[in-house]
């Protein structure tokens, strides 16, 4: 929709994917009616091999090919067509001249649909009513979307407004507070943001007072991760760029950081807010001390989070605790500053709010940072509100406990008004359920669809934290998972005969043993990816956890669906409904709740104690 909030968002997207889950889930347990013979077990397990070996080819598909070549209704346009023409293949193996002519209408009608308009652009335009759609794209980090209103170009990714065309305050505030720090300044790092005109304003503290002691010229390495946007914004706005003092860099910026060995007067971090994992480990403890090791020795540091609006709610005033308590972690000084979002300073050096008298000296002339505003911007109520925030028992950000994403959903909901106690209580009660309802076969699937998907986000999170946000590497891990299920559903469905329910409790003890072992493996990966010769070898470490984690899971649902056969279609119904409830509980509750929270050493462990408890169940209760 055009004008939809956060939570609005949420709700369409439920309820647009439920009649497709609905219908997946369906056609699982009619596939397994239809193909495995009655009496016969193992054909339920050859059912799931056919359907992870789907997962692979789409995942595959997808990560390498479709998303460089397709927009979003051109995927969904392949998927449609392919699933039409296998129903038309059903229909003429079956004799059913109905279903074969449904399926040739349907295919008529969405070529006629496909051939007939641009249907990518026209929901793009629907979705910025009111602005001139100049360009729309799809690269796989982002979906990309460049519109005009008058004269101003608005850079979207994902949906989001990155930057705009004209917006001299913003810029201003992202590069002057941290540079009138240190007026002279060599070396300057840029972390995003270099096509909002960023990169050029650092440019101005080269000014004509600077350069009678300058001894050196300045230098801007701007890093963005994203190839398209920076192609679009050469495109659309080359003149932010086009400054033989910017080297641009293509790139993951916390990568950057961890792997070069360049040193910086000052680092600007231009980021999104901490929504998530993945930009939680910009605003880490570790990240902090890694940016430290590439400062000179009284560089300063600058980052923003969160809008101010000159009142300091609790979760804002939260936000701003962790963040004050985690960089002190790392600097001797941080300094807070109540712009449009709360600027963080930090340094081993002085820092100072005296920011309009060294913009004066400097001889800069400034859009918005004018001495009225920021005399203003910089009172001395302001400041004391925001040190009011400031906690010495604030918990410490990290990226393996990225308490900071949580609090930050928290910050969200109570700007949306979201209503999460109800959900809460609906998902614990939904939990509690099921493990009351289960039985000691479907709760050790349940427990161990939990383990693949729970383990599997904690292996994924640290791998970006170690290696980066580097795209086709983490469509690597999917793959290596995909392919481990697969292997061991066809390991185990060729010995059926020979596994019984020790073999079944011996698996959830694996299990167990796996997610123990996981938190200091992934410490230990993440120490020697730091030696260059190993690093390769510990992106393959990695690889193989995801893989031989998923051999475990892969072997659990075929053997319990042999242990607990009744019937083909009761028992593929009660099996497939046991290990996605386990996998959903994983993914939502763990990613967005316990990781967080707990970190991934707690987490991981709450996985072990949760397989230990279904293996003791298997063993001691010996009836369904």
């Amino acid at each position: 929709g055009a004008e939809v909030g956060p939570a609005e968002t949420v709700l369409v997207s439920l309820a647009v994917l439920a009649p497709y889950c609905l219908l997946a889930g369906f056609l699982l347990t009619l596939t397994c009616r239809l193909l495995a013979p009655e009496g016969q077990p193992e054909g339920i397990g050859q059912v799931y091999f056919l359907d992870v070996l789907g997962d692979i080819a789409g995942g595959l598909l997808f990560s390498f090919v479709l998303v460089w070549v397709l927009g979003h209704f051109g995927i969904l346009s392949l998927a449609a067509f392919l699933n039409l023409v296998l129903a038309a293949a059903v229909g003429w193996l079956a004799r059913n001249r109905l279903l074969m002519g449904l399926a040739g209408l349907l295919t008529a009608v969405m070529v006629g649909l496909v051939l007939g308009g641009n249907w990518e652009l026209a929901s793009t335009e629907r979705q910025f009513t009111g602005q001139e759609v100049l360009l729309e794209g799809q690269s796989p980090y982002n979906r990309l979307v460049v519109t005009r209103l008058a004269e101003q170009l608005t850079f979207y990714a994902n949906g989001t407004p990155i930057c705009s065309t004209g917006d001299a305050e913003t810029a201003e505030q992202k590069v002057h507070f941290a540079m009138a720090q240190r007026p002279q300044a060599r070396r300057v790092l840029l972390l995003g943001g270099g096509l909002s005109g960023a990169a050029k304003e650092v440019l101005r503290w080269t000014g004509p007072n600077a350069n009678q002691t300058q001894t050196a010229p300045m230098q801007v390495d701007y890093v963005e991760l994203d190839p398209l946007l920076l192609s679009v914004g050469r495109q659309f706005v080359p003149e932010a760029l086009d400054d033989p003092r910017i080297r641009v860099l293509t790139g993951d910026g916390r990568l950057w950081i961890r792997s070069g060995d360049e040193r910086y007067d000052v680092v600007l971090a231009d980021t999104p807010d901490p929504v998530s994992t993945q930009w939680n480990r910009f605003y880490s403890r570790e990240f902090f001390l890694e940016v430290k090791e590439r400062l000179t020795a009284d560089g300063v540091f600058s980052l923003a989070c969160a809008s101010y609006e000159n009142y300091l709610s609790p979760e804002l005033a939260d936000l701003a605790a962790i963040v004050h308590r985690t960089l002190r972690e790392a600097f001797q000084n941080v300094l807070m500053i109540p712009a449009s979002r709360i600027v963080f300073l930090a340094s081993d050096g002085p820092l100072t709010t005296q920011i309009a008298e060294r913009i004066a000296q400097h001889g800069l002339e400034t859009h918005s940072m004018r001495p009225g505003y920021l005399v203003g911007l910089l009172a001395e109520d302001r400041l004391a509100a925001l040190q009011r925030a400031v906690r010495p028992d604030a918990p410490i950000n990290r990226d393996f406990f990225p308490i900071l994403a949580y609090r930050h959903l928290r910050y969200w909901m109570r700007q949306f008004q979201v209503r999460w106690g109800v959900f809460a209580v609906l998902l614990g009660a939904l939990g509690l359920w099921c493990l009351w309802r289960a039985r000691p076969v479907t709760m050790a699937v349940f427990s161990a669809g939990l383990a693949g998907a729970l383990l599997h986000v904690v292996l994924l999170l640290a791998f970006q934290v170690v290696f980066g946000c580097v795209y086709h590497r983490v469509g690597l891990m999917v793959t290596a998972f995909m392919a481990g299920l697969a292997v061991g559903a066809a390991w185990i469905n060729r010995r059926l005969d020979r596994w019984d329910r020790r073999a079944l409790a011996g698996l959830a003890v694996c299990l167990a043993a796996f997610a123990a072992l996981i938190p200091p493996v992934v410490l230990g990966l993440d120490q020697a990816s730091r030696l260059a010769p190993l690093n390769l070898a510990c992106q393959g470490a990695f690889l193989a956890l995801a893989f031989g984690l998923a051999v475990l899971v892969g072997m659990v649902f075929p053997l319990a669906a042999k242990i607990a056969f009744e019937q083909i279609s009761i028992t593929a119904g009660r099996i497939y409904t046991a290990d996605y409830l386990g996998a959903a509980f994983g993914a939502l509750v763990g990613s967005s709740l316990l990781i967080p929270l707990w970190g991934i050493g707690p987490v991981c462990l709450l996985t072990a104690a949760l397989n230990l408890a279904a293996a003791g169940t298997i063993l001691l209760v010996r009836k369904e």
